[in-house]
């Protein structure tokens, strides 16, 4: 993404803080994180375990409520922008539901919003050939790999066209094989529907491929340490991995982390 299309703000975070409150004491999840997101920008949250990642993933889809600060979303509050269903969400696992066929399991957000069959149908038909599965759509979710499966739920996570995307370390369950087609295979999606990703990952070498820039949060409680921005043009292809450049960010982001 050019710096100069940053212009427009989707996502601003303030002084976010995040306590959990726990039977013997409170436990400090995120310290105090500032960020402005950019509408149609794809970025990384990267740091290690229990840093923080998903609590502000939550946070932004409006599934916490920060203990501080301000949080704005599309020029609204989070909530405001749940109820207006700019969101759509892909989680670690896939969590679709097996006894419904695959472009039923694509289908379910415009089912429980009361659109046609023909609308839905159409839908699915489009998605699923977005994402490379039009094939599959009478199959059920048990006959698909994992990574067929994942592709089933960002072909879910955009059947409401939603404005920002959500994803909470999708591929991290997979084969480093099928990680990185399938990395190739999101930045494709992207570039056709425009939604503003937010992605979280603990993997360098996958924030570097994917994003405009990567925020890199600290270790427990979860501060942002650093903002790298990914100058690697666009379209990005798997030949980009071997570049000296791409090992030059994964060495700039990696050297962020020693000592902290």
């Amino acid at each position: 993404m050019a710096l100069a299309a940053r212009s427009v703000s989707e996502i601003v975070l303030e002084d976010i803080s995040m306590k959990y409150e726990t039977a013997s004491s409170d436990v400090l999840a995120v310290q105090q994180v500032s960020m402005n997101i950019a509408k149609g920008e794809f970025i990384s949250l990267l740091g290690p375990s229990g840093c923080g990642k998903t609590t502000l993933l939550r946070l932004m889809a409006d599934l916490l409520a920060p203990s501080s600060g301000k949080l704005s979303v599309a020029g609204g509050t989070a909530k405001e922008a749940r109820l207006a269903q700019k969101y759509g969400i892909v989680f670690q696992s896939p969590v679709l539901y097996d006894w419904r066929k695959v472009k039923h399991n694509v289908t379910l957000p415009l089912e429980l919003k009361g659109v046609s069959k023909k609308q839905r149908d159409k839908r699915a038909d489009e998605l699923l050939e977005l994402v490379g599965l039009k094939a599959f759509g009478d199959k059920y979710p048990w006959q698909l790999s994992g990574g067929m499966q994942q592709r089933v739920s960002i072909a879910r996570a955009l059947a409401m066209e939603p404005e920002i995307l959500l994803m909470d370390e999708p591929f991290s369950a997979l084969d480093e094989f099928s990680r990185e087609r399938l990395n190739e295979e999101l930045l494709t999606v992207w570039s056709k529907v425009g939604s503003t990703v937010v992605f979280v990952t603990h993997s360098i070498s996958e924030a570097v491929f994917l994003s405009d820039r990567v925020f890199v949060l600290s270790p427990h409680p979860g501060r942002l340490s650093a903002v790298v921005d990914i100058p690697l043009p666009r379209p990005r292809n798997k030949e980009m991995r071997n570049t000296p450049q791409f090992f030059e960010l994964i060495a700039d982001i990696r050297s962020r982390f020693e000592g902290v």
